[in-house]
């Protein structure tokens, strides 16, 4: 088994794949600034649902770096990650863009792999959609389906989230439909760009699953559950 676990700046995705790279089991759950206790929760809920296993696990992502030391799990970095991801899974592809929660890269394919990010800005990222979200009262699955909905765009800002902001504020006092409003930003968040996959490469660590315990569960400290052991090979 393979499991891989992302953890970004705003949420944490986990995914367990057999020898032939099927999904078995994944997870994709915001983390509210709880990485270790986030992780923590998955795993006892995979454990559950999937059993015991012996699996080899990568760590990638923005936040994953403190994780992988404090349970000395292999760690890759996510430009790396995704960019083998693509090769592999989708190799006719040109271009990558990766919308984060507080960043956004854009991966080149050709002769060579060029990677730019947008580190200083957050416009145009996740972080930008959840306030958007948040202005217009709705969740960010709510904003999607609404723009679906909606018969006309208005021209805003396409640089700038604080920018994009300012053209929106005008529209709610207008009037605009909540439907028009959606599909501003799902079509200027991308105008403002410039996934995470998992790769297992040669003696990634290997973790030991073992059926769970309450008296172990009352155990847990500060990171990961007691049934969890970590063996080197």
């Amino acid at each position: 088994m393979k499991l891989g676990i992302d953890v970004g700046s705003t949420t944490v995705k986990l995914v367990l794949l057999n020898a032939q790279d099927e999904i078995l089991y994944q997870k994709y759950e915001r983390h509210m600034s709880s990485v270790f206790d986030k992780v923590r929760d998955l795993l006892i809920q995979m454990q559950q649902e999937m059993g015991e296993m012996d699996v080899q696990v990568v760590i990638t992502g923005s936040g994953g770096l403190a994780l992988a030391d404090k349970i000395g799990a292999k760690f890759e970095q996510e430009v790396i990650t995704c960019s083998l991801a693509v090769q592999k899974l989708i190799p006719e592809t040109d271009v990558v863009i990766e919308l984060g929660g507080e960043d956004a890269k854009i991966t080149y394919f050709g002769a060579s792999v060029e990677q730019r990010m947008n580190g200083t800005c957050a416009g145009g990222t996740g972080a930008f959609i959840d306030q958007m979200a948040s202005l217009l009262d709705v969740t960010p699955d709510e904003l999607d389906a609404l723009s679906l909905k909606s018969e006309r765009i208005y021209p805003i800002a396409s640089r700038c989230g604080v920018f994009a902001k300012s053209d929106i504020q005008p529209l709610l006092n207008q009037g605009a439909r909540k439907e028009a409003r959606a599909s501003i930003l799902n079509t200027s968040s991308p105008l403002r760009t410039p996934p995470s996959a998992n790769t297992f490469r040669e003696s990634p660590t290997s973790l030991r699953m073992s059926s769970m315990t309450s008296q172990g569960a009352s155990e847990f400290s500060t990171m990961l559950p007691p049934w969890l052991e970590i063996r080197m090979p």
